[in-house]
């Protein structure tokens, strides 16, 4: 994916697709990774534990960039419920 396509989303955006009590990891801003053309941040729960949130360019394509976020946030909710 050419830089130009990199992945990228607001904070209002996360926020928005996040459970009640979870957030964004404070002074850390997303990053994009052109080698795996992934999206990623840190984000933490209720209880204060770090979660990678992942969104891959791929998934975006296929889905839209916010859909993609919505599917991310509900696999590492999912995944933290374990």
């Amino acid at each position: 994916m050419a830089e130009s396509n990199r992945l990228t989303f607001t904070d209002v955006e996360i926020r928005s697709y996040l459970p009640s009590g979870w957030g964004i990891r404070p002074n850390r801003a997303g990053v994009w990774d052109a080698g795996k053309s992934t999206y990623q941040i840190e984000v933490y729960d209720s209880t204060d534990n770090l979660w990678p949130l992942k969104v891959t360019g791929q998934a975006a394509a296929a889905s839209g960039r916010l859909e993609a976020l919505r599917l991310s946030v509900d696999k590492l909710y999912r995944s933290a419920l374990r």
